[in-house]
């Protein structure tokens, strides 16, 4: 059994370090990386000239010693998903473990599925935090445009 474990990075303020919700994510990842072969960090900068949200996840890792694999490309859930799917089929993971927060984890769960496909089970964990009125709110804003693009992604692949 191969299992990857990939940290959804989140960035929404100047800071040059790694923001609070971010750390949380990567805490709770720290726990469901003991066994993991692998675990992905995504994100990118928001900030010209600053490192990615991957490369400050990477910095501040203190979970067991496994290869780590950051993706400093994806801006937006729908990269984080495709870098998921793309590092799971790399490892041929049997298992990927999505860590996110619980006002995300939804449509994060919706487009990994989406990206990886059905054969390979997937688990999202979320840090115990509390759910930001402004970003449950943004959250239920985009699910239906990601729902439709979840659904589009299925019909190209099926025969």
């Amino acid at each position: 059994m191969t299992r990857l474990v990939a940290v959804l990075g989140y960035s929404a303020w100047r800071g040059d370090g790694l923001h609070p919700i971010c750390a949380a994510r990567l805490e709770a990842a720290r726990l469901e990386a003991a066994g993991a072969d692998a675990v992905l960090l995504s994100g990118w900068s928001r900030r010209r000239h600053r490192p990615a949200e991957a490369e400050l996840m990477r910095a501040a890792w203190s979970g067991p010693d496994v290869t780590l694999l950051a993706d400093g490309d994806a801006r937006t859930t729908a990269g984080n998903a495709r870098a998921v799917a793309a590092a799971a089929r790399e490892l041929g993971a049997d298992e990927v473990v999505v860590v996110t927060s619980s006002w995300h984890a939804r449509r994060a769960r919706l487009l990994v599925r989406a990206a990886l496909g059905a054969d390979v089970a997937l688990r999202v964990v979320t840090p115990p935090r509390s759910r930001p009125p402004h970003l449950v709110g943004r959250e239920l804003a985009v699910l239906v445009p990601a729902r439709a693009y979840a659904a589009l992604r299925r019909r190209r692949r099926e025969p």
